[in-house]
């Protein structure tokens, strides 16, 4: 019996097993647990880290803004503060150029003429549809809301002279064919209004003649009034320049050479790899630039806090006309815009619009569609996976003539100064201006506050006074912001539709081996689908003739990549 008994030692020996077991589960839960939430969190950091540190940038730029809006600081002072906002831009400006130049030519080289084609009627089409759209908006919130009845404001009436609707039109024609192609990638056609004044012809006849009485003449005495009359000016129109990059005719060049480098064929591969490599390049640097954002999005939104007016003076003046515009840009581009996409797509569109929050982060910060144009071609392929045929040409000319925001906010205001003046607009005044703000918002140029140019022709087209945009200077920049935040999402969002309409003209499998006559001809046309080191050697269709005493020896030219060489 007693050796059936568990030994005394043995009993203390296995009593301490329990806890030591439910030691070790609770051990290897807390490590499962902490394990997940370090993948989860390093997940979320490498997915959402930069874009969180963005949000938190702008929040940061506008707490301490407004902070710093106390210690009335001086022009200096807060140009020093603004330094490195500004650096932000300039890196972004400095990447307009090269990456609009390479994705264009690159882009449609590649492309087949009837594909192209296609691709720019659908992209031109639907771009001018929800502009037309925007402006539509704007018009019917603004004809609902009347933000401007009722509102007394001083206005500071610029006079001098003001460009006609005639003259800002062919302006932007002219400047699509820019006469000196490196001269575009600084300056823009502007004509300029030279005054001329006549000299009036003075009489010695007095303008009026009235008694008046004093104490030595009761009945009044003779007094001779001379008026001088107002002098003639009339306004000569010469060529001039105003500093900004030539965007559009920059895009027109592109896009021309590109085609045209297709059609080429084998000689025009060399210039297309060279556009790839450069295009790679521009990526490369704007991944590497990107981390520089957050700091420097503190300081230029908190810059242009600090040159602020009175927020409280501005709500009470335009507080009605920002929230009707800030109104209309939500229903265009959270309401409308998806729809589109969605009925054209059948896919989600909040699903593709959160690969795009870096970019509308990025537009909200610095207020320039061309400026973030390097951002949102990143987003698109590496968040949405749009095909990069399709961004490279959808995006840039988006950036140029898909000014949505801006064409709403054109509208807008132009029917907010008419009620300011207590002026009626009829019917076809409404379509003259719904007409006016979609072709001005595509000359619009993709930098801050590009709208107040262009909204001298919606004014003029109806007859109302030019002057008048200084009633909503002081909030434009504001809702710059905004109307810049709808355009890049415009452009985005298009991009993605017309990857879905052209699906079939750009497939995604190009790995199949292309057997006949056109294997060459195929392999020429997706090399930048291949790496550069597994790029053919192309042979051209002229010949060497070699001769050798009396025998002519005829031999293939070979063309080499200069991007192997």
């Amino acid at each position: 019996m007693e050796e059936l008994l568990i030994p005394a030692d043995a009993e203390e020996a296995r009593e301490p097993e329990r806890p030591a077991t439910a030691e070790s589960v609770k051990e290897a839960l807390r490590g499962a647990c902490g394990a997940s939430v370090r993948t989860y969190l390093k997940a979320y950091v490498k997915r959402n880290g930069l874009l969180t540190l963005s949000v938190l940038g702008v929040g940061t730029g506008c707490v301490l803004g407004y902070m710093l809006r106390g210690l009335e600081m001086s022009t200096q002072a807060k140009m020093y503060f603004s330094f490195p906002g500004e650096l932000l831009m300039r890196m972004l400006k400095m990447l307009i150029l090269p990456l609009i130049t390479s994705s264009l030519m690159s882009g449609l080289s590649s492309m087949e003429s009837k594909a192209c084609c296609r691709m720019g009627v659908l992209t031109v089409t639907y771009y001018l549809w929800t502009t037309f759209i925007a402006v539509v908006v704007g018009i019917v919130l603004v004809l609902i809301i009347k933000p401007g009845h009722g509102t007394e404001m001083e206005s500071n009436r610029l006079g001098g002279p003001v460009m006609t609707s005639a003259d800002a039109l062919l302006d932007l024609v002219r400047n699509m064919i820019p006469s000196n192609l490196i001269e575009a990638t600084f300056q823009q056609y502007k004509t300029d209004l030279i005054p001329i004044v006549k000299t009036q012809i003075t009489t010695n006849q007095p303008s009026f003649l009235y008694l008046m009485p004093d104490e030595e003449n009761p009945k009044g005495r003779t007094v001779l009034l001379e008026l001088t009359p107002p002098p003639d000016i009339h306004y000569r129109t010469i060529p001039g320049h105003s500093q900004q990059m030539n965007v559009l005719g920059i895009v027109i060049f592109s896009a021309t050479m590109g085609l045209l480098l297709g059609k080429m064929g084998e000689r025009g591969t060399p210039l297309v790899n060279v556009c790839q490599c450069i295009n790679e390049c521009v990526m490369k640097i704007i991944n590497a630039a990107v981390w520089y954002f957050p700091f420097g999005i503190i300081f230029l939104v908190a810059g242009k806090i600090l040159d602020m007016e009175d927020p409280s003076t501005l709500g009470r003046k335009l507080g009605w006309y920002t929230l009707t515009v800030l109104g209309g840009l939500f229903i265009h581009g959270l309401i409308l815009l998806p729809f589109f996409y969605f009925l054209l797509t059948r896919k989600n569109p909040f699903t593709y619009i959160r690969g795009l929050l870096q970019a509308m982060v990025i537009a909200l910060a610095t207020s320039s569609s061309s400026a973030t144009l390097p951002i949102t071609m990143k987003c698109l392929l590496e968040n949405c996976h749009v095909d990069r045929q399709i961004a490279r040409f959808v995006l840039p000319v988006g950036a140029t003539i898909n000014m949505d925001g801006t064409a709403l906010y054109e509208a807008v205001a132009a029917i907010f100064i008419a009620q300011v003046n207590e002026y009626e607009l009829d019917f076809g005044q409404l379509v003259t201006i719904s007409i006016t703000a979609t072709a001005a918002s595509i000359g619009a140029a993709g930098i801050p506050q590009a709208g107040l140019v262009t909204m001298v022709i919606v004014l003029t087209s109806v007859g109302l006074p030019p002057d008048d945009i200084t009633l909503i200077v002081a909030i434009d920049w504001i809702l710059d912001r905004f109307r810049t935040m709808i355009n890049v999402l415009g452009d985005a969002l298009a991009a993605g539709i017309i990857a879905h309409l052209c699906r079939k003209d750009f497939p995604r499998d190009t790995g199949g081996k292309p057997s006949g006559p056109s294997r060459t001809t195929q392999a020429t046309q997706n090399t930048e689908n291949v790496p550069l080191t597994e790029v053919p050697l192309i042979s051209g269709k002229d010949c060497i003739f070699e001769v050798v005493g009396d025998t002519v020896i005829e031999r293939p030219t070979v063309y080499y990549n200069i991007c192997q060489v």
